[in-house]
């Protein structure tokens, strides 16, 4: 996950473009990650150094930690240690990026440490969002404008490990201010309680059949009662899940029955409200969160031509 945040971080920079990301994110799933970008990413090698070994790869018969340790440059241990760090997400996105020659690992490097000071990360905190700490990544990464709104990054933590879990494991997520948005369909749902909450997932419809086909696990082509069941359950079991948490911690709420919408809008306070961009490999789209659910209004989308 932290390879779609940290290479949007390099789009939003300059550094890349869309289409280098797109193809950079679809090499990774099937990048291995080479030592010499482990170790230049653990500060074990320098640059150089991994050039040497690479030359004389072309001359052995030899793996690149054989020759590095031979040539003293790192220990049996630490070449073990880098075995296990192949798998690292930042890295597969650093090969990915190294092999398309869209950046030099040194260049990767610098941003990635401009990265953490941008965000004044800890090194610990780094190293949780690097190794695909959702916790940590919502928490750090997610920017919530107002102190009132810290409550709902629980939340959104929640509901991003439930995409990962049911829809897709490649999720990039944006929280802005809500006001007005338009919708081709709309499901929510009303928490109720002590601490109330209007819930809702907004998408056109090719993302709504995505949704609702990965979560049926079934291919669904038409936005009819099964694939508006789908979804609707989606939000459903995860809200379920969202109340056994609250719950654990001394906060009983309940849910209300859900609710589907066609070609709809909705009006919401921005002071009370939240909207969340969920991009996936499956399309985009919102999370709407209100904490004063009497506040919104859900209403027919006006027509071509005609004003509300």
């Amino acid at each position: 996950m932290f390879s779609q945040y940290f290479g949007h971080y390099l789009l939003n920079n300059g550094l890349i473009t869309a289409q280098q990301l797109k193809t950079a994110l679809d090499l990774q799933k099937t990048t291995h990650v080479k030592f010499g970008v482990i170790a230049v990413d653990e500060g074990l090698l320098t640059s150089k150094q991994v050039e040497e070994i690479h030359e004389k790869q072309k001359q052995l018969d030899k793996r690149f930690g054989e020759i590095a340790v031979e040539l003293g440059y790192l220990s049996n241990e630490q070449v073990e240690i880098m075995l296990s760090s192949q798998k690292k997400n930042h890295l597969l996105l650093a090969q990915a990026v190294v092999d398309q020659n869209y950046m030099t690992i040194e260049e990767f490097t610098k941003a990635l440490n401009e990265y953490k000071r941008v965000h004044s990360l800890s090194d610990e905190k780094f190293e949780a969002i690097k190794s695909g700490d959702i916790d940590a990544i919502v928490g750090s990464l997610v920017q919530m404008n107002h102190t009132e709104k810290e409550g709902y990054a629980e939340y959104v933590s929640l509901f991003v490990k439930n995409i990962v879990r049911f829809i897709d494991d490649e999720v990039y997520v944006e929280a802005s201010e809500a006001n007005n948005v338009e919708a081709e369909w709309l499901v929510s749902q009303e928490i109720t309680g002590e601490e109330p909450l209007w819930t809702a997932i907004a998408a056109d419809e090719k993302v709504f059949l995505e949704i609702a086909s990965a979560f049926a696990e079934e291919e669904l082509t038409d936005a009819d009662e099964l694939a508006q069941a789908s979804v609707s359950e989606f939000l459903n079991l995860h809200n379920g899940i969202f109340l056994v948490n609250m719950s654990n911690k001394g906060t009983e709420l309940e849910m209300k029955p859900q609710k589907v919408d066609h070609a709809s809008a909705v009006s919401v306070s921005k002071e009370n409200a939240l909207c969340v961009s969920v991009q996936t490999s499956k399309g985009s789209f919102q999370l709407l969160l209100s904490y004063l659910p009497e506040s919104v209004v859900v209403f027919e989308k006006p027509k071509e031509n005609q004003t509300v």
